[in-house]
């Protein structure tokens, strides 16, 4: 069964960066569209970075231009690069394939921007 295991959240000021990583126990991202989502609290997740098998990317509209997918089947990971950090940011960030697969789900990493 494969599973999902993100890392690299944390606590943030407002214009700062972090790295997101997802570890993935088998090679789903080489043969699926992998995704980055988000959970703010008493919101729904969204999802907010797509890249395809073939690597296309898209981008929801709030994070274009700050936020940067990427993969490497080498290591079956998938990444988010997330620069210029807004408070609205603040959720918390999972990986999953596009569209998600419920039994994929991890338990995610907290993003908080903050002064």
């Amino acid at each position: 069964q494969v599973r999902l295991v993100e890392s690299g959240g944390g606590l943030v000021q407002p214009g700062g960066s972090l790295r997101l990583s997802c570890a993935a126990s088998g090679s789903i991202f080489s043969i699926n569209a992998m995704g980055w989502y988000r959970q703010a609290p008493g919101k729904q997740r969204e999802l907010v970075a797509r890249i395809t098998s073939g690597g296309s990317t898209n981008y929801a509209d709030g994070v274009k231009g700050r936020f940067t997918i990427s993969r490497d089947n080498a290591k079956n990971t998938g990444y988010l690069q997330m620069n210029s950090l807004k408070p609205e940011d603040t959720a918390v960030y999972y990986c999953n394939t596009v569209p998600p697969s419920w039994n994929y789900w991890g338990q995610g990493t907290q993003v908080t921007v903050s002064s």
